[in-house]
């Protein structure tokens, strides 16, 4: 007697799940293209770093581990659809059409993602991160900007090819293997492993660990692109307390009020209180002088002429230098231009993860606005672009500024803007025209403005016959044309009356590029300061190592305001050389700069400190186990303040007269 078995049963364990290898191909096929890609990623001239050749072997092994794991999450709907869709369908040429289809797509968005990967090294030098999470909601901007910088056109075409190569050489294979038959209990089986495996790599696969080498390009490298761009939307915002290393809260408090040198008494709620507000006597009568603060695009000190740079691109800003208060030693706490808007009005150290001005509850705080509009200024924030982008008109305006944007400006005005916004000259006309009303307005009342430019970004375009530089012909061509676009400014609002009784404060959001092969490559962080009031300020370099956040109360003391700060910067003028020190970070490496030492704090509660090249005298491992908790006790206490409340912005009165003004005004009390 013959028995008969199922077909299925005849076949090899191989042949048996042969349904599932159109998902193996193209999951090989990702890791292929993913490998190929960071070996060109680890032949560029700014990965290679101390040790990078000899950390190859596991920098590739790390990075096979994430190709594959992404892959395995990618391919899930794949696997389950092949393991549940109907034999009979199964063996249909629709079916198998749509696999081969369904390949090439994904080829094709595989190949697409690496050039994308590529470009995105060229701007930020990493891996997608952050910044790519937070672009995805701003698409009118950043897909105009990738449009008007690359051609972005015949670069999709071009890579229709080799997509389409790959779809040909393996679509014998998908064809057969597509439409393979599968029972039950072996699509059961393989739903369950696979089911197993994700929930595996959910549990034990961390972005954290390919972070084992010394700079942050080895780290990069060792990742995968697009499974990075996951993990940075999950951390978009990271819980300091959780992830890096801290002291007990008293502690930390204590040392930061140590640290910011307070005369005894200073401190609103005495020695035991558990913010840092405090109150600044000055020394002589306010002067009411009106504030123009310009924050530039991306203007690093690199750029100019007078920090050495050879090829003339800052003719105006050199010549500023020479007749300013300037300020030679700065350091931007960030690379982004919401760190930027961050640091200069609210004088705060870098939180990790997204910039405050981005974040949730985010009004009302203590600003520098604030302490203007409670000395009686007008207060204004003004930016070349739609205000939406980056939530920076939704902020400044929760914090008491005016806002003007790209909308406020008459179409007749602008002869020239691109996807980021207006011509920086025309964004400054706006502004000289909006001095100009609110002085009509209110004679009596000074003004503060703050300015955000926008043309010092790619693609570089601008309006022609400027400079000696074609418009979008690159970075050199940006500056050259900010440059030119702040030189009017000052002669535009040199014929106005308001002119003489006005304090320019010049600077840059961030410097041009803040990367490299170290953690933090302070280089890149080094951004000018001039501050440019003929009538009122002496001509002279400052050379003191100094903060962006300390722009802000640097400022109040030049007008000699008597005021209460919450700011966490110093007035550099009226603070003692030892008390100087800078903030410089990125979404979640924060460095502090203090007596020769970079301590650096990362995820994992990890703690560096490093000797500065050609840094000054330290007094061995005391002085370095000091800065080390300073940094810590200064970072830790800054996210506490801001997550508790405790940096609202409060009226300028005595603090027992506060609760009474608030209830009078009708505001309540919180």
């Amino acid at each position: 007697m013959t028995v008969l078995r199922p077909p299925e049963a005849q076949l090899t364990m191989l042949s048996r799940y042969s349904r599932f290898a159109p998902a193996a191909v193209t999951a090989a096929t990702f890791v292929a293209i993913s490998t190929a890609m960071r070996v060109l990623l680890s032949l560029r001239p700014d990965v290679a770093g101390p040790g990078a050749v000899t950390d190859w072997p596991r920098i590739f092994g790390i990075g096979l581990l994430f190709d594959v794991v992404f892959a395995v999450y990618l391919l899930a709907p794949v696997v389950f659809w092949l393991a549940l869709v109907p034999g009979r369908f199964a063996r249909t040429r629709l079916h198998r059409a749509l696999t081969v289809a369904v390949f090439f797509a994904m080829t094709y968005g595989f190949v697409v993602l690496a050039v994308a990967e590529w470009l995105f090294w060229n701007e930020f030098g990493g891996r997608f991160n952050f910044i790519a999470v937070d672009y995805l909601l701003y698409t009118h901007e950043v897909i105009g900007n990738i449009w008007e910088s690359y051609p972005v056109g015949r670069i999709l075409l071009a890579l229709l090819l080799p997509a389409g190569m790959l779809a040909w050489f393996f679509a014998p294979r998908l064809w057969r293997s597509s439409g393979s038959p599968l029972s039950w209990r072996p699509a059961v089986l393989a739903l369950g492993a696979y089911a197993a495996l994700i929930a595996g790599t959910v549990q034990y696969v961390d972005s954290d660990i390919k972070n084992r080498f010394a700079n942050d390009s080895s780290n990069d490298l060792a990742g995968d692109g697009p499974y990075e761009f996951f993990a940075a939307n999950r951390r978009n915002e990271l819980s300091y307390d959780r992830h890096y290393a801290t002291l007990p809260l008293p502690e930390a408090i204590a040392a930061v009020r140590v640290a910011m040198k307070v005369a005894p008494g200073g401190w609103v709620g005495g020695n035991d209180g558990q913010g840092v507000e405090r109150r600044v006597i000055a020394a002589r009568p306010e002067r009411r002088l009106n504030v123009v603060l310009v924050s530039m695009e991306s203007l690093g000190s690199e750029f100019l002429g007078a920090y050495g740079n050879p090829r003339g691109l800052t003719p105006n800003l050199d010549r500023l230098a020479r007749e300013s208060l300037w300020f030679a030693n700065v350091y931007a706490t960030g690379n982004r231009t919401v760190r930027g808007l961050e640091a200069l009005s609210l004088s705060l150290p870098p939180t990790p993860g997204q910039s405050i001005v981005r974040r949730p509850n985010n009004g009302n705080l203590f600003s520098l606005g604030s302490v203007f509009e409670d000395k009686g200024y007008g207060v204004l924030f003004a930016y070349g672009g739609y205000g939406y982008f980056d939530n920076m008109s939704a902020f400044f305006e929760a914090n008491g500024y005016r806002s003007v944007d790209r909308r406020s400006i008459p179409s007749a005005r602008i002869e020239f803007e691109n996807i980021w916004g207006v011509a920086d000259e025309h964004l400054f006309d706006q502004v000289v025209d909006e001095i100009d009303r609110e002085k009509a307005a209110h004679p009596e009342r000074p003004v503060f403005a703050h300015v955000m430019t926008t043309s010092n970004h790619r693609p570089y375009t601008y309006p022609p016959g400027r400079i000696d530089i074609a418009s979008g012909s690159g970075r050199d061509g940006g500056v050259k044309y900010t440059d030119y676009a702040i030189g009017r400014f000052i002669e535009a609002a040199r014929s106005k009356p308001w002119f003489d009784d006005t304090l320019f404060v010049i600077t840059a959001d961030h410097g041009a590029s803040a990367r490299g092969t170290s953690q933090i490559p302070l280089d890149k962080y080094a951004i000018p300061v001039l501050v440019y009031a003929p009538r009122h300020v002496a001509p002279r370099r400052v050379d003191r190592l100094m903060s962006q956040i300390d722009i802000a109360p640097t400022i109040l003391g030049l007008l000699d305001f008597s005021y209460y700060t919450k700011f966490f910067g110093r007035d550099v003028l009226n603070s003692p050389p030892e008390a100087d020190r800078a903030f410089v970070a990125n979404y979640q490496t924060l460095g502090y700069m203090r007596n020769g030492r970079l301590v650096v704090l990362q995820p994992g509660r990890k703690v560096d400190v490093m000797r500065l090249a050609a840094a000054g005298p330290v007094s061995g491992n005391v002085a370095e186990a000091a800065i080390r908790d300073e940094a810590i006790a200064f970072y830790q206490t800054a996210s506490y303040v801001f997550r508790n409340g405790l940096y609202g912005d409060e009226k300028q009165l005595p603090p027992e007269n506060r609760v009474a003004a608030m209830v009078q005004a009708g505001r309540g009390v919180d």
